[in-house]
């Protein structure tokens, strides 16, 4: 083989490597960004989870205060009425 044959062949076996090496960089490009927006994703689902956990525990602690208020207030009443003392004058 020819000395202008062998360089053309290595010449073409660099623009393949290239051409691939190139291919590999893209595809790893392509891959680092869709798991960068699915990390995002999964962050703001992590987010929405965390509000409506908090919004679940303040109607739950909303209620539960309510439920406390009436069982005072009836025990108040029950404690006024067997002291005969009321609130009509």
């Amino acid at each position: 083989m020819s000395s202008i044959q062998q360089e053309f062949n290595a010449g073409q076996n660099q623009a393949h490597t290239q051409a691939k090496t190139e291919e590999l960089a893209q595809s790893i490009k392509d891959s680092a960004n869709e798991a960068e927006e699915r990390t995002a994703e999964a962050a703001q689902s992590a987010s929405e989870s965390a509000q409506q956990g908090k919004d679940q525990t303040a109607g739950f602690l909303q209620q539960t205060g309510e439920q406390l208020k009436n069982v005072a207030q009836e025990a108040v009443d029950t404690v006024k009425g067997t002291l005969g003392i009321s609130e009509q004058k």
